[in-house]
């Protein structure tokens, strides 16, 4: 503490960067375990001695990953996780990024160590992200599977992993989605099934709003139109997330692939 009692500041330097297939947050899995082996590689910085720091790591088949959210402008003090049935909590009962220090914590599988790259699965971070520290995981001491889930346990369906939501698409999605990939190297389908899987409750945090008789999702620059049926999400269609005035005066590369779009699937 200083000399008035306030926390002292600290000072951390990043060791390493993220090398992932996640480029924003909205693509970014909630957990490792929602991650369906996702690979990717953490890069350590040449010229700090982290030749020898990582001597006998890759004896350990997994590690924790102490890292900073780097996207996060603030924090909150009282969140809306995904699970928490519309009901704020506050955020230091909650794995939210959006915390006073934006430091995460995740453990992945680590596969290869390679020179300063470890190779991991598992993979939960946005490309990017800057590492703190790398940790073994230790199965005897980092594992309770006895411990209490907090108010998760209060849930109506508390069982952890929460059982997925089955997504079905419909024809004119699949055909959209296809026309989206294969021609233009856009995939929506992994970020939609890995969002609606979760539940398809309106949510601010995963761009989920009511939409007449069903809802929408926001993915990237596009909105999935999609409805409910008991556990099954039917997802109905793809369309722009652009007014048809910016269509019309705003140029880009990106606006032009959702004028390509909507030219290719206007009127059905």
């Amino acid at each position: 503490m200083t000399a008035r009692g306030e926390p002292p500041t600290l000072t951390l330097t990043a060791i390493g960067v993220v090398r992932s297939p996640f480029v924003s947050r909205v693509d970014a899995p909630r957990q490792p375990a929602a991650t369906e082996g996702a690979r990717g590689e953490i890069v350590l910085y040449p010229g700090r001695n982290l030749e020898h720091a990582v001597l006998d790591l890759s004896e350990w088949s997994m590690i924790w990953v102490l890292f900073w959210f780097h996207l996060n402008p603030g924090w909150r003090p009282k969140v809306l996780p995904p699970r928490s049935e519309g009901r704020r909590r506050g955020v230091l009962s909650t794995r939210s990024p959006h915390r006073p220090n934006p430091i995460g914590l995740s453990a992945l599988r680590l596969e290869e160590v390679r020179g300063l790259t470890l190779f991991v699965r598992d993979l939960d971070l946005l490309d990017g992200t800057p590492v703190i520290d790398v940790k073994p995981y230790v199965p005897y001491t980092d594992a309770h599977p006895d411990a209490r889930s907090g108010w998760l346990e209060s849930l109506s369906a508390p069982a952890d992993p929460a059982p997925a939501w089955e997504v079905v698409y419909a024809a004119r999605a699949r055909a959209e989605l296809d026309w989206l990939r294969d021609g233009h190297s856009v995939d929506l389908e992994t970020p939609v099934t890995r969002t609606l899987s979760l539940g398809p409750q309106p949510h601010p945090y995963r761009r989920i709003r009511p939409d007449g008789d069903g809802f929408r999702l926001a993915v990237k620059d596009f909105r999935v139109r999609f409805r409910v049926d008991g556990r099954r999400v039917d997802v109905l269609g793809i369309t722009t997330g652009y007014r048809a005035s910016e269509l019309a005066t705003r140029a880009g590369p990106d606006l032009d692939l959702h004028r390509a779009f909507v030219a290719r699937f206007a009127g059905g």
